[in-house]
């Protein structure tokens, strides 16, 4: 389970920024919802790891997922209107 928490994390800035390098806007949005579907898993296994008593607290990771998630989605909306 650590190994796929830290995948999922790495992927999301990792997504961020290969999406930032492309020539289009389309290709950067499609990009930031992968972003987001990484962030969704991640959420997902603090879950469970909480559940299965892996982990005492997760309450700010998920306030940080929150936080990122309301972020991202704001940047697609200010790329959308472009």
């Amino acid at each position: 389970m650590t190994s796929q928490v830290r995948r999922a994390a790495v992927s999301i800035p990792s997504n961020i920024a290969e999406g930032a390098g492309r020539k289009g806007n389309k290709e950067f949005i499609q990009f930031l919802y992968i972003a987001l579907g990484s962030l969704a898993e991640l959420e997902t296994q603090m879950l469970l790891a909480k559940r299965l008593k892996y982990v005492d607290t997760i309450e700010s990771v998920i306030e940080d997922v929150e936080r990122l998630t309301k972020l991202i989605y704001g940047l697609i909306r200010y790329i959308k209107t472009k």
